[in-house]
């Protein structure tokens, strides 16, 4: 965790129910959850101090990657800086939206969420092909762990026909690409397994 980081946050009550259950799997149009998040109002908070409130949810954009019929799914295994979830299995690349991803203090939470994104993407991967493009599928969110507590996830999907053009950077550790049906015997992170329920719905 950088020193003095902050993060995006929204108040956990001004969001709807249905997104901060005990286990929350919501498939929505990125129009709504824009919507939502943006009437709802967002700040930037120290994220030591945001770790530990639950009065809060710090947005994450939780980026899966798979083979345009389905079949593979990109994994890799967690060994970056969130030791609690450190030796399971992640579909999802992603991680927090910082100051550094709003170019004005008059940026919508749409610029603020894509530039996000998209930036975690380039730090993620060495090479991607730029014609995939993501695509929003909805919400997940859990209040199981101490990590789901404080985080909300805000999926996207990219499908690609060229797999082996996605280079993985030194945080994706073991980075590989696994076939979807087998991923339910792998010991996932319990985000892993919810973003998992929202794809197979869709």
């Amino acid at each position: 965790m950088a020193k003095n980081e902050s993060v995006l946050c929204i108040k956990r009550n001004l969001l709807p129910r249905s997104w901060t259950q005990q286990k929350s799997v919501v498939p929505l149009e990125l129009d709504l959850f824009i919507e939502n998040c943006s009437a709802a109002g967002f700040k930037f908070i120290n994220r030591a101090d945001a770790e530990k409130d639950t009065s809060y949810k710090q947005i994450i954009p939780y980026i899966i990657l798979q083979t345009t019929n389905f079949e593979k799914t990109a994994i890799y295994n967690r060994q970056g800086s969130e030791q609690r979830l450190h030796d399971l299995w992640s579909i999802g690349i992603g991680g927090h939206i910082n100051p550094i991803d709003m170019e004005t203090q008059n940026d919508s939470f749409k610029q603020i969420l894509i530039t996000g994104m998209e930036r975690e993407l380039n730090e993620e991967l060495d090479q991607r092909p730029k014609e995939d493009h993501p695509g929003f599928k909805g919400v997940i969110s859990e209040d199981v762990t101490g990590v789901g507590k404080v985080h909300l996830g805000a999926v996207f999907r990219i499908l690609t026909n060229a797999p082996e053009k996605y280079l993985p950077g030194s945080e994706l550790f073991q980075f590989t690409w696994e076939k979807t049906k087998n991923l339910e015997q792998l010991k996932l992170e319990l985000w892993s397994k919810l973003a998992l329920d929202l794809l197979s719905d869709q």
